[in-house]
Parts: structure tokens; C-alpha cells; sequence
């Protein structure tokens, strides 16, 4: 074919087995819908340095696919998925600014999820693993954050995800947020997002060697995770993007096949293959289904909506080419968080790049993200 599949802008991801440090939560952790962990490990890793008044330290959080990995350190000199985004003169500051990020509770690249040893049977957890919310992934940071002698941060930043997790942590614990970064989340899980995603759950759990998500020492559901990332990837780039760079072109001349044959299918194929070697299929589970349950709308303990308890000046960024979460569901999050007086900017990029937006213009990206967080 004329065009590489590779070609074009792509987000960093790596199977990150190495190079992190651990937190380990000796304590049992119960989770929003009951289930429970004996205990569990976080892999993080930081950049810059904790001043003295520990009042410079700034969360990251990550989307569904990403590891603590962010940007290179010595310890895995690798770029990471944010690494034009952090150092020193960059949008994330590290000159100024100490940078935390940990692998999700329920991933897999260093933190407990369903793959690790659970202590009660010495086995893997599958499907014995509890049902997680974005509150418990939540819950287990600021658990890393008294770790780490942080009480509270200068800002906590996320995209995807990661901006649902921001917003979380701002809502349920203001006092802990000095600022608030959401790019590219949601205040909830709208229908067709959670379509989207169970769908692609399904791709998984009706593969023959998911076998009830005890598929651990023998053949993992790689085709069904296959295909639950193809279905995926059509959700984070664009129509335009994907006309500009792939058109109609075929991947040869020949007489066509039922199978692999546009050159946009031999680039889902090559993003579900390489996925597949990356990421726990019981992972891409329970942390997409957590998405599903997200709603900080929702009442907090007081009768309030949780979002009507940020308090933090918020930057909120749309793209106006995402169809997993449409720039108008980015108008409502900063139209929430303004309506309680809260000082709020709202950034609406026009660009191509879909979802994957946040991880590729460092530009348009970063340079709010910048100026949002050397404000005060």
C-alpha cells in the first residue's frame, strides 16, 4: 500500500513493565458498590521537585489505555504519553510544578486490577475482581497523595478519563484542588457512549478464550479484544482526519476481499493488534465499565449535585471533531461548574484529530493548559 498504516499523528502508549515506583495500601479498600480489595498497589511515577510548603504538586490522570508513564525519567528513558505536554518550559512546568501520575486502579501496568494475585486465593481476580467506580480510582490517589505528605494540590489535570477524574476529585474533595484542568470528559456517560462501549465489552467476553474472565496461563480472548480496540478506535479520530489521510485508497489492486482490504481497515487492524500485546482484556473491562457508572452530577451526601461543590478556578476543553464526547457535553461541564460562581474557562479547539485531540496538539492543547496553570 502507498500510505503506511502508521503514518500521521499517533498517541504514545508502551507496555510500561518497569521503571515506576509502587504505593502499597496494606488496609482493605471497600469500593462504592460493595465489593472490596484486602489491599492494593498503585504504580506512579513524578517529575520536578515537592517544594517546601508542598503546595506545587500537580495530579495527572489518565485515560482508559494509559500507564503512569507520562514522559521519560531515568528509570524508563522511553517517551511517554504526555511527553510534549511535561518538562521543563512545558505546558506542565517542571521547573515549577511536581508532577504526580499513577496507573489506574484496575489497570494493568504496576497498579492491583484484575490480573494481580488476589491474597485470599493466591490466584489472579478475574471476574472476583469488584465492580469500580471513578470515584474509587479516586479515593485510592488521595490515598497516594497522604503517601506522599500532599495535602493539597496546586491543580489536578485530566483528558478523557483522566478529566473525569478530575472533575471527581475537585467535586468530592474541594479542599484538596487548587485548580481544575477537564479536557475532552464529560459530567456523565451519555447513551451513546455507553453503547459504544458495551458493545465493545461484548467483543471481549463473547471470545471463546475469555472464558469468564479466567482466561490467566492459558490463551487470552485476543480476538475478541481485537476487535473491541477496532471499535474503539473509530470513536477517538476523525471522519475529516481519517478522509485526508486514508480516502478510499486499497491496500492493494487486486480483486476485492470480505476481510482487510481499504487501507482505513488494515489501520484498525494494526491499532487492534498492537493493543492486544498491551493491555489486559479484563482491565479494558472494568475500567470502561466505570466509565459507563460515572455521573458527578449525581447527589452528593448533602442533597447537592457533586459538581455544584467545585470551587476551584476550572479549564474546560472541547474539540469540536470528538464524537466519544462531543464538545457540547464540554459547553455543559463549564457551563455547571460557572453557574456557582466558580471562575471557569472554556476552550473549544476546531481541529481533525478527533478524541485523540488532547494527545496530539501540543499547541492548541497546551498552551491554555499553560497559562491555566501558572494563574495564581
Amino acid at each position: 500500500m502507498s500510505r503506511s498504516v502508521t503514518d500521521g499523528p499517533e498517541p504514545q502508549y508502551e507496555k510500561v513493565v518497569s521503571g515506576y515506583e509502587t504505593f502499597q495500601h496494606g488496609e482493605t479498600f471497600e469500593c462504592d458498590w460493595g465489593g472490596e480489595l484486602p489491599e492494593f498497589s498503585l504504580a506512579y511515577e513524578t517529575w520536578g521537585t515537592l517544594n517546601a510548603a508542598r503546595d506545587n504538586a500537580i495530579l495527572l490522570h489518565t485515560g482508559l489505555s494509559s500507564s503512569s508513564h507520562a514522559h521519560s525519567q531515568p528509570n524508563n528513558t522511553h517517551d511517554g504519553w504526555w511527553e510534549s505536554f511535561i518538562g521543563a518550559g512545558k505546558p506542565i512546568d517542571t521547573d515549577r510544578f511536581f508532577v504526580v501520575c499513577s496507573n489506574l486502579l484496575g489497570g494493568c501496568y504496576g497498579s492491583t486490577g484484575p490480573a494481580a494475585t488476589s491474597p485470599k486465593t493466591n490466584e489472579p481476580y478475574g471476574t472476583d475482581f469488584p465492580i469500580l467506580t471513578v470515584n474509587d480510582m479516586v479515593r485510592a490517589q488521595l490515598l497516594l497523595l497522604d503517601h506522599l505528605g500532599i495535602d493539597r494540590l496546586h491543580a489536578t489535570v485530566g483528558s478523557s478519563l483522566g478529566g473525569m477524574q478530575s472533575l471527581q476529585l475537585a467535586a468530592t474533595r474541594p479542599e484538596r484542588a487548587g485548580r481544575v484542568v477537564s479536557i475532552s470528559a464529560a459530567t456523565r456517560s451519555y447513551p451513546q457512549a455507553i453503547a459504544m462501549r458495551f458493545v465493545q465489552r461484548q467483543a471481549v467476553m463473547l471470545d471463546p478464550d475469555w472464558k469468564g474472565g479466567r482466561y490467566y496461563g492459558s490463551s487470552f480472548p485476543h480476538r475478541g479484544q481485537k476487535v473491541a480496540r477496532e471499535i474503539g478506535t473509530t470513536t477517538y479520530r476523525s471522519g475529516p482526519e481519517w478522509q485526508e489521510r486514508f480516502g478510499r485508497e486499497r491496500i492493494g489492486s487486486g480483486v476485492p476481499t470480505l476481510d482487510e482490504d481499504f487501507t482505513i481497515e488494515g489501520y484498525l487492524v494494526h491499532q487492534g493488534e498492537k493493543f492486544c500485546l498491551q493491555y489486559d482484556p479484563n482491565s479494558y473491562l472494568y475500567i470502561s465499565k466505570a466509565m459507563d457508572l460515572f455521573d458527578v452530577t449525581a447527589d452528593a451526601p448533602d442533597g447537592r449535585p457533586m459538581i455544584d461543590h467545585i470551587e476551584s478556578p476550572a479549564l474546560v476543553i472541547g474539540v469540536t471533531s470528538d464524537i466519544l464526547f462531543p464538545s457540547w457535553q464540554q459547553r455543559e461541564v463549564a457551563d455547571r461548574i460557572e453557574a456557582n460562581g466558580t471562575p471557569t474557562t472554556y476552550v473549544e479547539i476546531d481541529g481533525h484529530y478527533g478524541h485523540d485531540t488532547f494527545m496530539i496538539d501540543l499547541e492548541r492543547v497546551g498552551e491554555p493548559l499553560r497559562e491555566h496553570l501558572e494563574q495564581g
